[in-house]
């Protein structure tokens, strides 16, 4: 009897072993996030704990740095990262524990002690990676310039309503997973001077590089749209700072 509760055991183990691993299988980031991330004459990617997206020409003192979603890796947001460093912003895209910014909501600490040249810091997310940021801009408003949230916002513990960062916050029309019902009824833990953007025709996964998810709407734009209308907003929302 001892024998077979230990096989019983070993099995449940095993079971939840392995659903656990199929639970938290990444997304795979897609052939143009791959290229992305490679050096060339306008952007130096340096790959050394972090994605680092450093422009060879003249950089701002402005540096960004982007926590990814649940379950993507932090590559799947190359594409961005470099069009940002072609403007002159030095970028960083954060890795995280098991591609769960929960388990490295910190980490943009580690960046900014690195880069004393850095003047100004912006701290960016999406969706699990936006709550991450909101969450270390709620414990270390100081360090920061500005917070920008890609189809995300504040858990409810941890609101930003007083804060006096300027904030941005862009989420997609179609998106299935962080409606824009939800943005909308949880724009109460953000500050008055949020500025609100919603994309028409976007949805959750093309926010980044990395294929389709589970849940979320059909766009009615492409991905190649939904990124330059992103970018464009940052354009702004960077000038203004």
């Amino acid at each position: 009897m001892r024998r077979y509760l230990c096989l019983a055991i070993i099995v449940v183990v095993l079971l939840a072993v392995g659903y656990s691993a199929w639970w938290l299988r990444p997304q795979s980031p897609m052939n143009e996030a791959l290229q992305a991330a490679s050096s060339d004459g306008r952007v130096q990617v340096i790959d050394d704990r972090f994605l680092h997206f450093r422009p060879t020409n003249e950089q701002t003192p402005t540096g960004i740095i982007l926590y990814p979603g649940g379950l993507v890796p932090a590559a799947a947001y190359a594409p961005l990262a470099r069009e940002l460093a072609e403007q002159g912003y030095p970028v960083w895209l954060v890795p995280m524990p098991l591609n769960l910014a929960v388990l490295g909501s910190g980490r943009a600490a580690e960046i900014i002690a690195a880069h004393p040249e850095v003047t100004d810091w912006i701290l960016g997310g999406h969706s699990l990676g936006a709550a991450m940021a909101a969450r270390f801009a709620f414990d270390h408003p100081s360090q920061l310039a500005g917070l920008v949230l890609l189809a995300g916002y504040p858990a409810a513990n941890q609101p930003l309503t007083d804060s006096e960062l300027p904030i941005l916050s862009i989420y997609a029309s179609e998106d299935g997973l962080a409606t824009p019902e939800t943005i909308r009824a949880y724009a109460d833990r953000l500050p008055e001077h949020t500025l609100f953007v919603e994309l028409a025709g976007g949805n959750h996964a093309q926010f980044g590089w990395y294929g389709l998810q589970d849940g979320d709407g059909t766009a009615t734009i492409t991905r190649e749209e939904q990124q330059q209308n992103v970018l464009a907003v940052l354009e702004v929302f960077l000038r203004g700072l």
